[in-house]
C-alpha cells in the first residue's frame, strides 16, 4: 500500500443539470451511454463515472490516489471535460459543483432504481430519505493513506481536532429551495441530522478519540448496528463500516481515512487547494499530539456550520474560526512540499476573502438589487457550471 499521507485519493460529487439549471436524474442514461448498459460505476480511463443514492448526482472518482497535486489536477479536471461533453452532446447537459443544488425540490428528486437499490430500499424503511440531508448534498470526499494501525490511530484523532474548523473554509451550500438557507454550511446542517432515527450513525460528526482499530469498530461500528437491529433494520445494511456518517472514517479496504466534512467546491483546482491544505497540515499537527476536548470540538463544529469564518469558538489564543483557520494556514505553509504551495494561496484566499458560501451570497444579494432573487440565484450558479468547466476558481 501506501505509506502514512502519501497519496490523495479524491471522490467529487456533482449535479447533472440543464441550461436552466434544473436537476436532471439521468445518471442511468450517462451509464448506458458509456458502458452499453446500466451498472453502478464504469471506469474510464483515469477515472470512475458512477452512481448516487440521488438519480441527478454522479460521483466522479480516481482509480488510483495521486502522489502529485498536479496529476491530481490534471486528470480531474480532464474526468470533468469527458463526461461534460458527453452530457454536452447526448443529453443538452452539464455539471454543477458545490455543496447543494440551490433549486432542488425534494418531491421531485429520484432515488437510483436499479442495482443496489436493496440497500436503499433498506434505509429507507429506518430513515426518512426525503430530506435535503440525503437527496440534496454533494461532498467533496478525500482519502489519506496510513501506513500501520498505530498511524491510523492518530492520524484518526488529529482530524478531530481539525475538522470543526475546515467547513469555515469548504463551505459552499449557501442556497436551497431557491432560498438562502440560515447556515453558512446548509449541507451539513442537514447532515447533522438526516439520520435522527438511528443517532449513533452520525454521532456528533466528529469523531471519538480511539486507541485502536478494536475499539473504533466497539465505540461506532459496533454500536450503530446494535441501533439498527432494534429497528428492525434489514441484515444488508448491519454492521457495515461504510455506514458510518462521521466526519472522518477509517477504509480499511483501502487503508484510508476519509474525509467527509467539506462541499464540493465550484472547481477541480479548489478541490485540490483543500486537499493539499489538509495533507500539509496533518504533517504539522501529527507531531504535537495535543488534542482538545470532544466536547469543546463539538460546539465548535455547531458554530462553524452556522457562521462560517466569523463563527465564535473555544480554540486555544483564537476567538474565531477564521482565526484557527489563519494558524492552520501557517502550519501548512511551514509543512508543504513545493508542489502543494502552489495551491495554498488560494486557501489563504478563501480564509481572507470568504469561503465560497460567502461568495455565493454576497453576488446573489448584489444580482438581486436589480432582478428578483430566483433569477439572481442562477446567474450565479450558472457561472459556477462554467467555473467547473474550465477549471477556474470563483471570485
Amino acid at each position: 500500500m501506501y505509506r502514512t499521507l502519501e497519496v490523495l485519493g479524491p471522490e467529487h460529487e456533482f449535479s447533472i443539470v440543464d441550461e436552466a439549471l434544473r436537476p436532471l436524474p439521468i445518471v442511468d442514461r450517462v451509464i448506458k451511454e458509456l458502458k452499453g448498459r446500466i451498472v453502478n460505476n464504469v471506469p474510464l480511463r483515469g477515472f470512475t463515472f458512477g452512481k448516487e443514492l440521488q438519480s441527478h448526482v454522479a460521483e466522479i472518482k480516481a482509480n488510483s490516489p495521486f502522489r502529485s497535486p498536479r496529476v491530481f489536477e490534471e486528470t480531474m479536471h480532464r474526468a470533468v471535460l469527458e463526461i461534460g461533453e458527453v452530457l454536452e452532446r447526448r443529453f443538452h447537459a452539464g455539471l454543477l459543483g458545490s455543496g447543494m443544488h440551490p433549486f432542488l425540490e425534494l418531491g421531485e428528486a429520484e432515488i437510483w432504481p436499479h442495482r443496489d437499490r436493496s440497500i436503499y430500499e433498506a434505509m429507507g424503511r429506518v430513515f426518512n430519505l426525503r430530506q435535503h440531508g440525503w437527496l440534496n448534498i454533494q461532498s467533496f470526499q478525500l482519502n489519506l493513506s496510513y501506513s500501520s494501525e498505530e498511524d491510523g490511530v492518530k492520524l484518526y484523532n488529529t482530524l478531530s481536532n481539525i475538522l470543526p474548523y475546515l467547513p469555515a473554509v469548504s463551505a459552499a451550500s449557501p442556497v436551497y429551495e431557491s432560498k438562502m438557507g440560515e447556515c453558512v454550511d446548509n449541507r451539513l446542517h442537514f447532515y447533522r441530522i438526516n439520520q435522527r432515527e438511528a443517532p449513533s450513525m452520525t454521532g456528533d460528526v466528529i469523531p471519538e478519540y480511539i486507541n485502536s482499530f478494536r475499539e473504533y469498530r466497539k465505540v461506532t461500528v459496533d454500536k450503530y448496528s446494535t441501533e439498527l437491529r432494534r429497528l428492525n433494520a434489514h441484515p444488508c445494511i448491519i454492521g457495515k463500516e461504510w455506514l458510518n456518517s462521521r466526519g472522518a472514517i477509517f477504509r480499511f479496504d483501502r487503508k484510508a481515512v476519509e474525509i467527509r466534512v467539506m462541499d464540493e467546491q465550484e472547481c477541480i483546482k479548489s478541490d485540490v487547494a483543500l486537499s493539499c491544505f489538509i495533507r500539509a497540515l496533518l504533517r504539522g499537527l501529527l507531531k504535537e499530539e495535543s488534542c482538545l476536548p470532544h466536547e469543546l470540538l463539538v460546539e465548535d463544529f455547531n458554530s462553524v456550520i452556522r457562521d462560517g469564518l466569523e463563527a465564535k469558538i473555544h480554540y486555544p489564543e483564537a476567538s474565531k474560526a477564521r482565526d484557527v483557520c489563519l494558524h492552520f494556514y501557517e502550519t501548512a505553509v511551514r509543512n508543504s512540499t513545493e508542489e502543494e504551495r502552489k495551491y495554498l494561496w488560494l486557501v489563504r484566499k478563501r480564509i481572507v476573502e470568504g469561503n465560497l458560501s460567502d461568495l455565493i451570497v454576497r453576488d446573489i444579494v448584489k444580482k438581486s438589487q436589480k432582478t428578483s432573487l430566483v433569477e439572481a440565484i442562477c446567474n450565479v450558479y450558472l457561472a459556477l457550471v462554467e467555473n467547473l468547466r474550465d477549471n477556474e476558481t470563483y471570485s
